[in-house]
């Protein structure tokens, strides 16, 4: 049973973007290493070619993974995004109540992921804590360091 992920066109452009590039270039590459390794002569002592080889089924196994997670990708329509309550896509200002921090996050699907531009997936447990919640409450959310107290004070796309 496939599982359906969420994205936006920015997140499926830039998935189709990798795919193309390990495809198109990486894939080549190796196979020219691997060739390369193989005229060198006995495969079985041929530390290069084995490091070619491992390569390439790591490499394999990242297209593999990326044809999957595109194929399972919904689009998104963010012009139809509600910010009356915290869903997927919605940028959400909070304050951390244990230290007054404030911070803000875009809640995205795992794909789309990337805590230095501030995208948290959804299935993060602070992304988790948040969903359906509105402006002005309060959360408290389960994380392994322990329990952070969250207010929202913000909800936008």
């Amino acid at each position: 049973m496939a599982k359906y992920s969420y994205i936006t066109e920015e997140g499926l452009n830039k998935l189709k973007k990798e795919l193309e590039y390990l495809e198109n270039v990486e894939r080549p590459s190796i196979s020219r290493q691997i060739a390369e390794a193989r005229d060198k002569g006995d495969l079985s002592e041929n530390a290069e070619y084995d490091a070619a080889k491992e390569a390439q089924g790591m490499l394999e196994m990242r297209i593999s993974k990326l044809k999957e997670t595109i194929i399972n990708s919904r689009l998104i329509d963010e012009s139809k995004l509600d910010t009356s309550k915290v869903q997927i896509f919605n940028k959400v200002k909070l304050k951390n109540l244990n230290n007054n921090s404030v911070m803000e996050y875009q809640i995205v699907s795992e794909s789309e992921a990337d805590l230095k531009q501030k995208k948290l997936s959804i299935s993060t447990p602070i992304a988790k804590g948040l969903l359906g919640k509105k402006v002005g409450e309060k959360v408290e959310v389960k994380v392994p360091s322990g329990i952070i107290k969250f207010e929202i004070l913000e909800i936008s796309l």
